[in-house]
């Protein structure tokens, strides 16, 4: 058989994958109520692991975004049952995610605590959500140029195709609520904002988490008022 002809190829793929471990997981969405149908579509395509725990997406409807990550979290962890499971993937109601999107972030996640697909915002101007590169500087966030079809560290990523490791969120150290949009002004110190996202990995980052993004993972980011996929 092929397989056994090569037997030690074919145990290395199968350690690439990652099949054989617990791959449990909870998918979650932070959502406005209406989902376009080709955001629909392409989850209904995404390739989940054989014979796996993987449920979702679950949604959480009508709150602000941080919040309901918040909100998300928080449902894990009070599960008996979820709170044992392996991993958590945020996925957004304007994300298209390729069918293998999945598959690869299981890959690529072993030396990381969130993993993302690569995806930009919207518009001609768009910017890649790869945010700082740990070996200038640990505490930026400047969008970086993304590597080809490789696993790029990041200070911080965007939050629509996400894999995250659901041990960080008991660490009592990470400062709650996990997720928060700030927008304030500190004396002698200036303004400070943050999406709800940057504000999570700058202080997770400050323990020592790292993050990635899986630039093999190309997830469109559409915008339903033009129909135009990003």
């Amino acid at each position: 058989g092929i397989n056994n002809a090569d037997l030690q190829a074919t145990v290395n793929r199968l350690e690439k994958g990652k099949t054989y471990r617990d791959l449990s997981t909870i998918i979650v969405c932070p959502t406005r109520g209406m989902i376009p149908d080709r955001v629909v579509q392409s989850w209904m395509g995404l390739i989940r692991p054989m014979n796996q725990k993987v449920i979702g997406p679950i949604f959480f409807r009508g709150y602000e975004v941080g919040e309901a990550y918040n909100m998300a979290i928080n449902f894990v962890l009070s599960n008996a049952e979820l709170a044992k499971w392996k991993y958590i993937l945020t996925i957004e109601e304007d994300n298209l995610p390729p069918p293998d999107g999945l598959i690869r972030l299981y890959e690529s996640i072993e030396d990381y605590d969130c993993v993302g697909g690569l995806y930009w915002t919207k518009g001609e101007g768009g910017q890649p959500m790869i945010y700082g590169d740990p070996k200038v500087d640990p505490f930026n966030f400047i969008p970086q140029k993304p590597i080809v079809d490789t696993i790029q560290p990041a200070n911080g990523l965007g939050m629509g195709f996400n894999l995250w490791k659901i041990e960080m969120f008991k660490d009592e150290r990470l400062p709650k609520p996990w997720f928060q949009t700030v927008n304030d002004v500190v004396p002698n110190v200036g303004a400070r904002i943050y999406t709800q996202d940057l504000f999570f990995y700058e202080n997770a980052g400050k323990l020592g988490y790292k993050f990635a993004c899986d630039t093999r993972v190309k997830v469109g980011h559409l915008d339903p008022s033009s129909d135009v996929i990003w």
